[in-house]
């Protein structure tokens, strides 16, 4: 019998974009129609891979050698989709490999439901950029991107606290504070697709973040930790270099970050 952990990891070694997605949101439908009828899918046990399959482009570069292009110009925004469809891809890997890389920890059914609905989001979100890729003629890979997306789970590879630190709290927390500058510039632009499919993204956003900051104070509980005490050494032991705002301090909050878990943050140890 097919297990959560079997499909995962189905999804991590699958290298095309589109068909990766396609399995990610078929399997989600799975889990929840099981789910729904009461007859849930067994979690199971599987090797994720170090690295998920990637597709041969684009051609990943270090952070500092990926070209800088002006957003305000046409291919500055086309280059700022292909960036979001890029962070995107790599999200749907993190929230499928969280689920059998630490599958040898016992969770509570409402975990898996959190980061399978997760996964099918973040598969959704792909779509929703390379759609917007392909209506200004261009498509995902068209474009180098950032080879250290993945650096955060190889850090965190035993550390299934670190892991929940560093990718939802942090760098999906990023998100929410950049994405409404990039909405703006696609509404100056009367780009009203990439708009929709950015404000989509925003919405969702914060639900991904929610579901970090829900399970890591679960876990802070289970071992009698003080999560924010726990959530800074995490952080300065994972991530690298300081945070920066500015913060969208209205959404952190609304997913459950409060002010003094991130900017004490902003100062180099």
């Amino acid at each position: 019998m097919t297990t959560l952990c079997d499909m995962a990891v189905d999804v991590l070694t699958t290298a095309d974009g589109r068909e990766k997605t396609a399995k990610s949101r078929a399997y989600a439908a799975q889990w929840f129609a099981a789910r729904a009828a009461g007859a849930p899918i067994e979690i199971g046990r599987a090797d994720p891979p170090l690295r998920p399959s990637r597709p041969t482009a684009p051609e990943l570069l270090n952070p500092r050698d990926v070209p800088k292009r002006k957003p305000g110009s046409p291919q500055g925004r086309i280059a700022l989709l292909h960036a979001v469809a890029h962070i995107e891809l790599n999200a749907v890997d993190l929230h499928w490999d969280i689920i059998p890389r630490f599958a040898h920890i016992t969770m509570p059914i409402g975990f898996y439901d959190d980061w399978v609905k997760a996964a099918d989001e973040e598969s959704k979100h792909f779509n929703l950029m390379c759609d917007c890729l392909e209506e200004l003629d261009s498509h995902y890979g068209a474009l180098p991107a950032h080879a250290g997306m993945w650096r955060a789970a190889e850090d965190t590879v035993d550390d299934f606290m670190g892991r929940l630190a560093v990718v939802p709290m942090v760098l999906e927390a990023r998100g929410l504070d950049v994405t409404p500058g990039m909405i703006e510039i696609f509404r100056k632009a009367d780009a009203n697709s990439a708009v929709s499919a950015l404000e989509v993204i925003y919405g969702e956003e914060v639900g991904h973040v929610a579901y970090g900051s829900k399970w890591f104070h679960f876990l802070c509980g289970r071992h009698e930790m003080d999560p924010k005490d726990a959530f800074h050494g995490l952080v300065r032991k994972y991530f690298k270099g300081a945070l920066k705002p500015p913060f969208n301090e209205e959404k952190r909050a609304e997913a459950g970050l409060p002010p003094d878990f991130y900017w004490p943050l902003t100062e180099p140890v």
